[in-house]
């Protein structure tokens, strides 16, 4: 019972709004890319329906229960890399046999997770390179959001404008305000899209896996990949820089399970978000740290709600123009940017140099072998930091000396 107060005492506005909106922000974007492929799988209504309802509820229940249970904002998202990643490669391949793959792909994202391997290999590197990661991937989503100016100055302007007063004036309810300033001028200037909502409840359909060697290649490997490399290490770096000690064993592994288990009902992937995740771990959301897992709790409420819900709530997410979605998410994420670059740039001139290697090739968006740039950075910065490392020298006498051994 107190466990349950405690929590109650911990619940703000900014908290649970910052949930909101990295939810909010996956349903209005990258969903589309989920929608995507769905459509190159050539899946029916009602299987299409089962993939949205499988990756809501596993990202609603892992960010709830992961969040409460660690008090740490742990928010959960779908793996957006590998949609992308699936609209060229499901061509030609049963869903079943994608299905197999999904869960091939998830089983080994979970033992990596659980015996601790991915966590170890993320510890090695340095804190300003996973700051640098951080950045390169903020970034490039802070500035692609001032191109709204020109397509929609009014919307954009209004949000901008209400986000720095209210960073005077309110600063909690900056985002709040700049959120509700932003609805209220698309409204008012007729620029929400036109949609057709159904209300019906979501329903699971289940599809036997079938596995085949090419599908494992041609889906299972780059999907692990991409999920491990684009979203889980992101993901823990994230939590990293804003102070959190994350147990990525427990965090990553279970994660990962969870992914699996839903796979036959057509989740391709479950993981740890990135920028999303970034507006419920900033300031923004919280200034006390140790309150900011409501947001994680918030933004599982909200996709429990749209899996359950989908038809009106998705579409009503849909309904929301790019411009307000970017304009906001921008505000969102400029606390959260600026901590990366701080950090990014406190080491010594060895970790600087690596620092501004990974941001440069984070912020370039190369994808090489269907591996996105966050991976790329994170190997360039580390490869840098390492051929930087100053030579062991040997002194003049234990060079000379021959090791004496006694009995």
């Amino acid at each position: 019972m107190s466990r349950v107060t405690g929590v109650l005492q911990d619940v703000s506005v900014s908290a649970v709004v910052a949930g909101f909106l990295s939810a909010l922000i996956n349903f209005a974007g990258p969903f589309l890319i989920v929608l995507e492929a769905t459509r190159a799988a050539g899946l029916d209504e009602a299987q299409t329906a089962s993939w949205v309802w499988a990756l809501s509820i596993g990202n609603g229940l892992c960010s709830i229960v992961l969040s409460l249970f660690t008090r740490i904002p742990v928010v959960v998202a779908w793996s957006t890399p590998g949609a992308a990643l699936l609209i060229a490669s499901l061509g030609g391949f049963s869903f079943a046999e994608a299905v197999g793959a999904f869960l091939v792909a998830s089983v080994a994202a979970a033992i990596v997770g659980f015996t601790g391997w991915f966590g170890l290999l993320l510890s090695k590197v340095p804190g300003p390179v996973l700051q640098a990661l951080l950045a390169g991937i903020l970034l490039p989503f802070v500035m692609t959001a001032v191109g709204a100016f020109a397509s929609a100055p009014l919307i954009a302007a209004s949000i901008v404008v209400t986000f720095f007063l209210g960073k005077r004036f309110f600063d909690r309810f900056a985002v709040l305000g700049a959120l509700i300033a932003g609805l209220t001028t698309t409204w008012a200037t007729g620029s929400f899209h036109e949609i057709t909502p159904s209300i019906t409840l979501g329903v699971p359909v289940f599809t036997m896996p079938v596995f085949t060697p090419a599908a494992l290649v041609s889906i299972a490997l780059p999907l692990f990949t991409v999920t491990m490399a684009s979203q889980n290490a992101p993901g823990l770096a994230l939590l990293h820089a804003q102070g959190y000690q994350p147990h990525d064993r427990l965090i990553v592994g279970t994660v990962s399970a969870v992914s699996a288990v839903l796979a036959p009902l057509g989740a391709h992937g479950i993981n740890l978000g990135a920028i999303t995740a970034a507006i419920a771990l900033g300031p923004e959301s919280h200034p006390d740290r140790t309150k900011r897992y409501i947001a994680g709790v918030s933004g599982g409420l909200t996709y429990l709600l749209v899996g359950s819900f989908g038809g009106i709530l998705v579409a009503g997410f849909q309904a929301i123009p790019s411009e307000t979605v970017a304009v906001v998410a921008a505000v969102a994420l400029l606390g959260s940017s600026l901590t990366a670059l701080t950090g990014a740039m406190s080491g010594d001139p060895r970790t600087g140099l690596a620092a501004v290697t990974t941001l440069a090739v984070t912020m370039s968006g190369v994808v090489i072998l269907s591996v996105g740039a966050a991976f790329w950075g994170l190997l360039a910065g580390t490869a840098v930091y390492l051929s930087l490392a100053p030579r062991r020298k040997m002194s003049s006498r234990s060079a000379r000396e021959e090791p004496v051994v006694t009995s």
